[in-house]
This record gives C-alpha cells, structure tokens and sequence, in this order.
C-alpha cells in the first residue's frame, strides 16, 4: 500500500507495470526507498522528500543535508535534557521515599546556583500563581530546566521572625549557572536540612523544630532559607503526602 501510495503522489514509480497491475521496481530503486523512510524518520514530508528527490544536483543535496543534519542534532540535544530532567526527578522522588521526617541535621553542603523568579511583591493567591506559571514557562522556552525541584527563597529576616509566608522568590536549581544572566549562588557552608510532611499551613511546626535542633547543637540561623518541594501532586495525592526540604545556612554561635 505504501508503494502504491508512493505511485499516485509520483514519490517513487516503479520501472514498469505490467498490464495486469503489477508493478516492478529495480534494485537500484531499493536505495531510494529507503532514503525515504530515513528522511520520514527525520520529520521531513513527502512533499519535502519529493522536492528533495528532485534535485539532482549534488551541492544542493549536500546543502538540505547538512541543514537536516543540524537539526537532528538540536532534536538529539532537546531530548538529551528531556532525559535529564527525568532522571533527575526520578532520583528526586527516590530520595524523598526513603526520608526520615524525624531527623534534622547540620552537614557540609557545596556551592549551588539557582535562577530566580521576579520579586514576589504581593502575597495573594492570584499574583503568587500568575508569578509561578510564568517562571516555569521561562525556564522550559529558554531550555534551563534540568529537572530540579520548583522551590522558593526566604530571607534571613522572615526566618527570624518566623514570618514563614513571606518568600521573596521562586528558585530553581541548576548545574551551569552561565545559562542566566543572574543567578542567586547560594554559598558553601554549615546547612541544616529537615524535611517537612504535609500542607504548607503547617512547615511552621518544622521550622520550630528546626530552631529547637540549632539551640541544642549551639548554632544559629546566618543565612537564608530554601524550600524545594520533592513530592507534590505529581506523584502524590494530597497535600497530606507532600514533602518539602528545608535547608538553611547556619554557623557556631
């Protein structure tokens, strides 16, 4: 069927037909053949692969098949991050499962950068949203998603205050942070890292359990605070099974 289709469009017609409807093909056209099928793998159409077939001139070939060849390895780049990003968050779910909620710990954390959002200037539900939807939307055109968590940014004074609502910024961590004009590097250092399990109405409760950890360890609150959701919607259900990581830059008081 394909062949006959081939036939009607004038793609590939056989060498002869016999009067009873048979049709012959040569073996040379076998290599004809199976270009096409190369060039459909590639997204070209058969009006394309048509015009293509019709060139007969070797430098023109030459020219749309290096252009098809960048293409395929801009394809070949996109799904490359495709797959990182789900690697990526697969690991990141695997983690979160395997999570004592109970613990809180002090430990050596390096370097990271994270782009952020525009500033959050208003706390409603409308604007927060609005605000999320488009960061999202940037990091996906401008291909700088690798797969991390969405998270959010708290400045040293809201954790001091406990004012726990009022982020400044949503973040997202990646690996070169050439791929932004300006990035927020959170520094190397002493971090403590707590995870917290259900609705965020309640990561007071853990940020107070945080607090309580540091005055046992003899350490203080220095730096500011990142929020990165492991579990959401996406592989939960119910705000009751989402998990957030708390980390938190501290030093020896």
């Amino acid at each position: 069927q394909t062949l006959f289709h081939y036939d009607e469009i004038g793609l590939l017609k056989p060498d002869y037909k016999k009067d009873n409807g048979y049709r012959y093909y040569s073996i040379q056209q076998v290599e004809i053949f199976s270009v096409i099928e190369m060039l459909k793998k590639i997204d070209m159409s058969l009006a394309e692969i048509k015009r293509f077939l019709e060139i007969k001139s070797p430098k023109k070939t030459i020219s749309l098949l290096s252009e098809k060849e960048a293409m395929m390895a801009d394809k070949i780049r996109k799904m490359q991050q495709i797959q990182q990003i789900i690697h990526n968050k697969k690991l990141q779910i695997e983690s979160a499962l395997n999570l004592d909620f109970n613990l809180i710990k002090i430990q050596q954390c390096s370097a990271y950068s994270y782009i952020l959002s525009p500033k959050v200037t208003q706390h409603t539900d409308k604007f927060i949203s609005q605000l999320l939807m488009n960061f999202i939307k940037e990091t996906k055109e401008r291909e700088i998603d690798q797969g991390y968590p969405i998270g959010v940014l708290l400045p040293n004074s809201t954790i001091l205050n406990d004012d726990y609502e009022k982020f400044t910024h949503f973040c997202l961590r990646i690996n070169d942070p050439s791929l932004m004009e300006t990035t927020y590097i959170r520094p190397a250092g002493d971090y403590v890292v707590a995870y917290h399990k259900g609705s965020y109405i309640h990561v007071h409760e853990t940020y107070a359990k945080i607090k309580a950890y540091l005055a046992t360890q003899n350490y203080q609150i220095t730096g500011n605070s990142i929020e990165e959701y492991l579990l959401d919607e996406v592989s939960v259900n119910g705000f009751d099974n989402y998990v957030t990581r708390i980390m938190i830059g501290v030093s020896k008081c």
